[in-house]
């Protein structure tokens, strides 16, 4: 009988907070800084002598990270020293959290919220390949850039989920980290590129063939939580995910390879270890034996003050003042607009594109009209937008005219598309645009008559196709009466009196 293996999979993410200062001093805190060792003073540099003094903005984005998830957020809380020694940690230690972190509990999609806690982000190194003008021997060589060292950095742990499949588990986890990253962008905490590193994933992946692991998700209690726990396997970490498609193909491979090593017997090379993504072979690959807490010798560190955040802190003031989250918004959405799942995505990632939305549709003011809107937004608008960097969100009122234009078919969809190529350039009345360029439907049926009898006429073959049964035929003709008319004729019309003609002749 064939085993069935059951992937684990617990989170860690980090990302850098988005304050004016570093996180223990007053550096300016610059992702864009492109100049090395720019940003940096004694105290990020570890001096002997100097002092930290912590960063209150970033302490109050971790606690708004906090409400947002429904955690609980410490009354009494500290710094501490976690020591460990690489050539990117100036003091030999990383200021963070251990024992008492900001916020503890919480959920966000499906993953239970073990803690997030605040500390202080390392420096960037620099890999060369060698130089043959900087090194004689033409060797490799690393540089380390300090402008990052000391910038505040959210650290959120989740509790371990188990799942069914590797591609459920995968899914599942970029699912989290991508609405974690819609959080942080509607608070204003955090710009969390993953590209430019200001948020990273790991993922901690253990594979289990007892299904007693599935427990880990029920409310079993602690003992039945436990004996779930007992089951799970060993538990290997893949560090610094910058994508979220990377985040899916790392646990999806590290899963399927770690249940081929079952498969074959080889259980005991499934190791505690830190594994890298390589990108190019889609493949991880090993790092590093996996420390433990112990081995950072945790202590609280002695040069910062102990911190009473229900004291510091208005939290019901905080709360109250919450903008309106991803999830909320999802349900507002659908109940207010009615529009597709797919659309209002759109909408819920790009922020400034749902507040537009909003815009228009309290210009339009009729609930009918809004699907047509979104339609146009989400396809020609957001189309027009990836093929040209040029192109501007113009007015609500422009854009929910040129939709009331087309609502009332007063102009035909062609003639919207290039109304709207231009206002996005140019941002117009699309009424005057539609009359100044004779776009505006015509409806005139004299008029549309005579310009139908001329395309039937100069189209015999055409014609008899029509009449010989072929459909077809008949929007060809349509087709050339609104080419004639420069997109204006009204095409239900058109097509109504090419029928009346066809039919008496």
């Amino acid at each position: 009988m064939e085993r069935k293996y059951y992937p684990t999979i617990g989170l860690e993410i980090h990302a850098e907070l988005k304050t004016q200062t570093k996180m223990f001093c007053a550096c300016k805190n610059d992702p864009d800084e492109e100049r090395p060792n720019t940003n940096i003073c004694p105290v990020c540099m570890a001096h002997p002598g100097t002092l930290p003094v912590p960063n209150k903005k970033a302490i109050e984005s971790v606690i708004k990270v906090g409400l947002a998830l429904g955690s609980k957020i410490a009354d009494f809380t500290e710094f501490d020293r976690k020591n460990y020694f690489y050539p990117d940690i100036p003091k030999g230690y990383q200021i963070s959290q251990f024992k008492y972190p900001i916020v503890s509990g919480g959920n966000l999609a499906d993953f239970e919220i073990t803690r997030v806690h605040l500390e202080e982000d390392t420096a960037n190194n620099k890999h060369r390949d060698g130089d043959p003008k900087l090194v004689s021997d033409g060797a490799g060589f690393s540089l380390i850039d300090f402008n990052r060292a000391g910038v505040p950095l959210m650290e959120l742990v989740t509790e371990p989920h188990t799942f069914k499949t590797d591609i459920e588990a995968a899914d599942s986890a970029s699912k989290f980290a991508k609405e974690l990253q819609l959080i942080l962008w509607y608070l204003g905490v955090s710009e969390a590129n993953m590209e430019k590193g200001e948020m990273r994933v790991e993922a901690n992946i253990s594979v289990s063939d007892n299904i007693k692991a599935l427990e880990l998700n029920q409310p079993v209690g602690l003992s039945g939580r436990m004996e779930a726990i007992a089951t799970l396997g060993i538990k290997v970490e893949v560090k610094n995910l910058n994508s979220f498609k990377s985040v899916e193909k790392a646990i999806k491979y590290e899963v399927d390879r770690m249940i081929k090593l079952l498969e074959e017997g080889k259980g005991a090379e499934i190791v505690q270890e830190t594994r890298g993504w390589d990108e190019a072979k889609q493949k991880t690959f090993s790092q590093r034996k996996k420390e433990s807490s112990h081995d950072y010798r945790y202590f609280p560190d002695p040069d910062l003050p102990k911190m009473k955040l229900h004291e510091a802190f208005d939290l019901n003031k905080m709360k109250s003042e919450l903008p309106e989250l991803p999830l909320a918004k999802r349900i507002r959405f659908k109940k207010d607009f009615g529009i597709k799942d797919e659309d209002i995505e759109s909408y819920i990632n790009y922020i400034e594109l749902g507040k537009w939305l909003e815009e228009i549709f309290s210009v339009l003011k009729d609930g009918s009209k809004i699907n047509i809107a979104s339609n146009y937004i989400t396809t020609d608008y957001l189309g027009l937008k990836k093929n040209n960097t040029g192109v501007k969100m113009p007015s609500a009122k422009n854009f929910a005219e040129l939709i009331s234009l087309v609502a009332d078919n007063k102009i035909s969809s062609r003639a919207a598309k290039d109304i709207l190529a231009m206002i996005v350039t140019e941002d117009e009345s699309p009424l005057k645009i539609a009359t100044d360029r004779d776009l505006l439907q015509k409806n005139d049926e004299g008029v549309l008559k005579e310009i139908a009898q001329k395309i039937i006429d100069a189209n015999p073959k055409v014609v008899a196709d029509y009449k010989g049964g072929k459909e077809n035929a008949l929007m060809s003709l349509v087709g050339q009466i609104m080419k004639e008319t420069k997109g204006s004729a009204n095409p239900q019309v058109a097509k109504q009196i090419l029928i009346d003609l066809l039919t008496r002749s």
